[in-house]
């Protein structure tokens, strides 16, 4: 799959809003995992909006995709400067947008590849598992740490989740790594 076009639809802080129609990926993942830079390094074009503060995505985000799909940049979770309030906001409107897109066709649960999965991570992939919601598993910043060890860390994440350290996908936003793997899930899960 190519992705030709991509534009801004909307954004959305309730989910009476949400768009239920056609076919969406959502990205999930904690507040400073990049999930704004995999977007953008999906569709080649610097759309969604990045910052190092983590926290910025407070709303859902859509995206046209090829005139055909949309994308979802879902609020990141886990950022305690936000407060309780706002968290607590953040984290049920990510549920429920998970729990009622009727066009959802997968989750793509970012974690970053440095790190252990936090206990907010391992709840993400439990809800997503138990609500039987496809989805994939995608290291990202694998180009923050030596290629080498890139199989290393993919066994402490597949240690944490219990899961096989082949059904994480590393991803790098600076090398293009996995990109193509991503894009082929994309376009089988359509």
């Amino acid at each position: 799959m190519k992705i030709t076009k991509a534009e801004y639809l909307t954004s959305i802080t309730s989910i009476k809003n949400m768009i239920d129609s056609g076919v969406e990926f959502a990205f999930v993942g904690r507040s400073n995992v990049g999930k704004s830079s995999f977007i953008n390094s999906l569709i080649s074009k610097k759309l969604a909006r990045t910052s190092s503060t983590p926290g910025r995505t407070r709303m859902i985000n859509y995206f046209l995709i090829n005139d055909s799909f949309r994308f979802v940049d879902l609020p990141g979770y886990g950022y305690h400067s936000a407060g309780k309030k706002n968290e607590k906001m953040w984290a049920t409107l990510i549920e429920d947008y998970l729990n009622n897109s009727r066009a959802l066709r997968r989750v793509f649960l970012l974690v970053d590849i440095r790190h252990k999965p936090s206990l907010l991570d391992k709840q993400m992939l439990a809800y997503l598992t138990y609500s039987a919601k496809p989805f994939t598993i995608v290291a990202t910043k694998a180009d923050k740490v030596a290629k080498s060890k890139i199989n290393n860390y993919l066994k402490i994440i597949a240690q944490e989740f219990l899961i096989t350290p082949s059904s994480i996908i590393p991803y790098s936003t600076e090398l293009g790594m996995g990109k193509d793997m991503i894009l082929d899930i994309i376009e089988k899960s359509m």
